[in-house]
C-alpha cells in the first residue's frame, strides 16, 4: 500500500512537471498524457478496437472515482492553524486507502466483463508500469536541464 502511495504521488509530481513544459496549457498537457496512457494500456492489454470502445468509458469512470478519493484525501490532509499532527474525523488516511481498494475491486469486476478476468487483473500492473515510465521520463528531463 505504501508503494502504491509513492507511485501515485510520483505520478502527480510528474504531471505537475510536465505541465510546466513547452508552453502548452495544463489541460493540453494533461490530455496528452492521458492519450499516451490510453495507448499504452491498449497496447499492453492487447485490446481489440471493440474491447477498447467498451473498456475506456468504464476506465474513465474509474479514473474519476479514484481522482475524487485522492482529492478528498488531500483536502482532509490540509494543514490548518495549530495542531497539524492532531487527528480530525474525516482525515483518516487508512479509510481513504480502503475506499481506493474498494473502487479497484469494483472496477476489476467491471473490466472483467469486457476484457476477461486475467486482463482485468493485469490492468492495475499496466497502469502502475505507465506511472513508472512517466516518472523515469520526468527524471530524465530533470537531469538534462
Amino acid at each position: 500500500m505504501l508503494r502504491l502511495k509513492h507511485i501515485i504521488t510520483t505520478f502527480c509530481l510528474a504531471c505537475l512537471f510536465c505541465f510546466g513544459a513547452n508552453g502548452q496549457s495544463r489541460q493540453d498537457r494533461f490530455e496528452a498524457i492521458e492519450n499516451q496512457k490510453s495507448a499504452f494500456i491498449t497496447k499492453q492489454l492487447r485490446l481489440t478496437p471493440a474491447e477498447a470502445q467498451q473498456f475506456f468509458p468504464i476506465y474513465n469512470q474509474y479514473t474519476k472515482e479514484i481522482r475524487d478519493v485522492k482529492t478528498q484525501k488531500s483536502r482532509g490532509g490540509d494543514r490548518r492553524q495549530g495542531g497539524s499532527n492532531s487527528f480530525r474525523p474525516g482525515n483518516d488516511a487508512i479509510s481513504f486507502d480502503a475506499k481506493e481498494v474498494e473502487i479497484k475491486k469494483n472496477y476489476r469486476s467491471r473490466f472483467a466483463e469486457v476484457i476477461g478476468q486475467s486482463r482485468a487483473s493485469q490492468f492495475f500492473s499496466v497502469e502502475q508500469e505507465f506511472i513508472e515510465l512517466l516518472y523515469k521520463e520526468l527524471k530524465g528531463r530533470n537531469h538534462r536541464n
